[in-house]
């Protein structure tokens, strides 16, 4: 594949690093860093400050094709998007707080969404001020989302009031809105009858957010119960949220898989920095892990830049989550092993009473486990390859 950057994007280039290196400053730069995976309450309220600043000069919604454009956004070619990418991550700017809305939402309005729908929306993503959550995981309808049992029923006002609960909500304290994939046609099974609808957080007594304690101590995800919530917009027309779903689904790769693979490669930098000073690296079977954690992210690259652009591939989607879930999970595990004992014991003053903070390694160690889970577990992963790319025959029973 031929994948260059030209005089154009050298430009951008140019550009985009000059503009990082003279706002992330002050506070900003005190920030740098935060919020990643299983550190998602850092720093909130700069981070969300961060988003406005990046919406003030136009560095939100640059992957937005021309339906989307004119909302304060600047358009970027996939090339300059990926530079883009880079440099954000290089910079170490602090995680972003809109992503769901810009990379998620926004593009999915607009494939599916109305005119008006993108007016009232788009604006408001593209200038860092509205944050965004995803509503479809259930409690025994995780992975399979044709069996979302939430409901919704025609509204007097004109929309919809939801009823039921979903899990693993990320944001679901910080959003201001949640798109929710709710059963609208009494009766119907699977996947007929759902309908994708926008739902305003701010409703209290109707909306109730619960943090969900993970075993690293954190509270990244949430449940969120739904009591006659109420529903302001739906997208894609009643009854065709399966559809409008699940292209959803498939735009949770592309350019953002980069930005990622951009954090392993300094994630795996800090193992290998571990692993020299702890002398784990004279282990000759760890030094091989190592070395298979290196080239199993140089072929994550490549994999993703030549799905880049190129033919819709249903399978790509689940094939990105499949190498980076297991990547990271082992990555993972090799953090806590080069530093041996010292992996798995906290300091020396640790008490029942007062328990000690998780350092680094430990913290990637246990928020990794979750990797091959959310998003889509692996088993699904495998399934969606097997039937529709492979035309395997569905398991029954």
């Amino acid at each position: 594949m031929d994948f260059d950057f030209g005089p154009d994007d050298t430009a951008f280039r140019e550009e985009a690093r000059g503009w990082l290196a003279a706002h992330l400053v002050g506070e900003y730069a005190a920030a740098a860093g935060t919020g990643g995976p299983g550190s998602e309450h850092e720093g909130f309220a700069v981070r969300r400050a961060w988003e406005r600043e990046l919406g003030r000069a136009g560095w939100i919604g640059l992957g937005w094709d021309d339906r989307g454009a004119g909302h304060g956004n600047r358009h970027a070619t996939l090339t300059q998007q990926v530079v883009w990418a880079e440099e954000y991550a290089r910079a170490a700017a602090p995680a972003r707080v809109g992503h769901i809305g810009e990379n998620l939402l926004a593009p999915t309005l607009i494939a599916h969404g109305s005119p008006e729908q993108r007016r009232r929306f788009l604006p408001a993503v593209a200038r860092g001020e509205q944050l965004w959550c995803q509503g479809y995981s259930e409690p025994g309808a995780g992975s399979d989302l044709a069996a979302v049992r939430t409901v919704a029923v025609p509204d007097a006002a004109g929309g919809h009031r939801v009823t039921g609960q979903k899990i693993w909500t990320s944001l679901a304290r910080e959003a201001d809105w949640c798109f929710v994939l709710a059963r609208t046609t009494p009766g119907s099974r699977r996947h007929h009858g759902l309908s994708f609808l926008l739902v305003p957080m701010d409703q209290p007594g109707r909306i109730e957010v619960r943090p969900i304690r993970q075993m690293s101590g954190t509270s990244e995800f949430n449940e969120v119960f739904f009591d006659g919530a109420h529903a302001e917009e739906c997208v894609g027309g009643e009854g065709n949220g399966w559809q409008v779903a699940m292209g959803l689904l498939a735009r949770e790769r592309g350019v953002s898989t980069l930005v990622q693979q951009i954090g392993f490669a300094a994630e795996l930098d800090r193992v290998v920095r571990a692993a020299l000073g702890s002398g784990a690296v004279t282990d000759p079977v760890l030094r091989d892990r190592l070395v298979r954690q290196w080239a199993e992210l140089k072929a994550m690259r490549w994999n993703a830049l030549c799905t880049l652009g190129g033919a819709d591939d249903p399978g790509a989607p689940s094939v990105a989550k499949l190498l980076w879930g297991g990547w990271h999970r082992r990555l993972g595990e090799l953090a806590v092993a080069v530093r041996g004992a010292a992996g798995a014991v906290g300091p020396a003053a640790w008490s029942a009473e007062a328990p000690y903070e998780l350092d680094e390694a430990q913290r990637l160690f246990l928020f990794s486990r979750s990797d091959t889970i959310y998003g889509g577990s692996d088993e699904i992963q495998r399934n969606i390859i097997a039937e529709r790319v492979l035309g395997l025959p569905r398991e029954t029973g």
